[in-house]
């Protein structure tokens, strides 16, 4: 598995109604509000094969509410 962190910014006064969202479709190992630039931080393993962006685009960003989104992917270091 691939882990990737997932921040969203979503659009005014829609935080909580895409969390909800992100949580029913149980795919998040973690799910965080945040201050900053982004509203939302996530933690998703991404099962081995799967495309990253094409999993992301399929699962997270098509709902309604987020107006962008930073995925930062993970490297084994050692």
């Amino acid at each position: 598995m691939t882990c990737v962190f997932v921040q969203l910014r979503c659009k005014p006064g829609k935080t909580y109604e895409v969390a909800d969202q992100i949580h029913e479709r149980e795919i998040v190992s973690e799910l965080y509000s945040t201050s900053g630039n982004f509203d939302l931080m996530m933690k998703i393993y991404i099962p081995e094969g799967e495309d990253v962006g094409m999993f992301i685009n399929d699962n997270i960003v098509d709902i309604e509410g987020i107006e962008r989104s930073l995925t930062t992917l993970t490297f084994k270091t050692f």
